[in-house]
């Protein structure tokens, strides 16, 4: 029988999509202490982003509203896990001793140092700061002024669309193909959209230079722009490699594929900071919440002397808003390569909206009622091929 008598202690690090299903899920034992350290007092809906920039969504929810009874939040920031001692450092000074650690910090923007005058003058929006500071500068400036958004993918395709619903002049420097995850007849539908709505779309531009006036691009070509918003680009924090853990190129820790750190079987990983078998999954909250709930299982087997189950996801789909009442929905291989068809229009805007956006909060608030009820996995997707795969883009810490 199962001795509850003894306290274990879970510190999960990060209260994102990822973070706050793993802190419900864990509850699942009554003698597992934990603790959800996050550097924000509210849940921030970064998927809403583009529409908290725009002023119509205020993307921003109540932990108090998504976190079960037996959760301990710790508004902080973590700054080394000390994996000898066992102790999460914390920005206040402070120090939680834990048993195991659910590493789920998220991702942040990559705004290039290579691009001139990029970081003195770009906008980024992947953090909730980031949003405020752009938000503010956006009503600094008349609405008919020119705005340049840089990055053809998801992001960028949705912070243009939105901004040009709510009237303003919106140029869209891909960099590249548009949408490039989707199929050409889903990414013509795109283009279609946002040209038809005033975007104007320069797909294969890229920027060589960033002023405060507006963007060089690589050819010479100057655009106006009164604000330069960049959703090219990806990061994580660094945590990890500041804890002395393996991680990858782009700094995502290393595990296996039962997400488990490659130095530390006591550190479980979900969401995008993660690389199992050096192969990370797509960043999306698609992929984040059920790697959260397979973390958090992963933990209780630890505790409970079981094996920890081998990740296989697989994925169906991929939808990008355009705007309110439009969008596009890519179905996909389980491997997450597109097929040639896609749903457009009101009814792929109505699902992303029901189920991209407003269905992750209501997902996490169903693990804060009753822990353990989303699935861990959405099925035999290609992970189960890399169980024995070597790790790569290894960096050493």
């Amino acid at each position: 029988m199962t001795d509850f008598n003894a306290i274990t202690k879970v510190v999960v690090i990060g209260g994102g999509y990822a973070g706050t299903v793993a802190a419900n899920r864990l509850r699942l034992r009554r003698d597992v202490e934990i603790t959800l350290v996050n550097p924000r007092p509210r849940f921030v809906e970064r998927m809403r982003l583009h529409q908290f920039v725009a002023g119509t969504h205020e993307a921003a929810i109540d932990y108090d509203t998504l976190l079960g009874a037996g959760v301990r939040m710790i508004v902080d920031r973590a700054i080394r896990i000390d994996t000898a001692a066992r102790r999460v450092e914390l920005g206040s000074g402070r120090a939680l001793d834990y048993d195991y650690v659910v590493y789920a910090v998220g991702s942040t923007a990559a705004v290039p140092a290579s691009v001139p005058g990029a970081t003195e003058f770009a906008y980024p929006i992947a953090e909730f700061e980031h949003a405020q500071r752009l938000r503010a500068a956006l009503a600094d400036v008349p609405v008919q002024a020119p705005i340049v958004v840089v990055g053809g993918g998801l992001t960028g395709i949705e912070t243009a669309a939105e901004l040009v619903e709510q009237g303003r002049t919106v140029t869209l420097v891909g960099g590249g193909k548009l949408a490039a995850n989707f199929s050409n007849p889903a990414r013509r539908s795109v283009a279609k959209w946002l040209s038809e709505n005033g975007v104007e779309v320069r797909e294969q531009a890229r920027v060589g230079e960033v002023r405060r006036d507006g963007v060089v691009l690589t050819d010479g070509e100057v655009l106006p722009g009164a604000i330069t918003i960049w959703t090219a680009g990806f990061g994580v924090p660094e945590l990890a490699a500041r804890s002395g853990l393996r991680t990858d190129d782009l700094g995502r820790l290393l595990t296996d594929e039962t997400l488990t750190s490659l130095d530390d079987e006591r550190i479980v990983a979900a969401g995008d900071a993660v690389a199992p078998s050096g192969r990370p999954l797509r960043m999306s909250c698609y992929a984040a919440q059920p790697l959260g709930a397979q973390a958090a299982d992963n933990v209780l087997a630890r505790i409970a002397g079981d094996e920890p189950a081998v990740l296989d996801v697989a994925f169906t789909a991929c939808t990008v808003g355009l705007g309110s009442r439009a969008g596009a929905m890519q179905f996909s291989r389980r491997d997450d390569t597109p097929v040639p068809m896609y749903l457009g229009g009101r009814t792929a805007g109505w699902i992303k909206e029901r189920v991209g956006l407003a269905g992750p909060i209501g997902t996490i608030r169903k693990e804060a009622r009753k822990p353990g009820a989303i699935p861990t996995f959405l099925g035999l997707g290609r992970r189960k091929d890399l169980s024995a795969a070597e790790p790569q883009g290894v960096a050493k810490p």
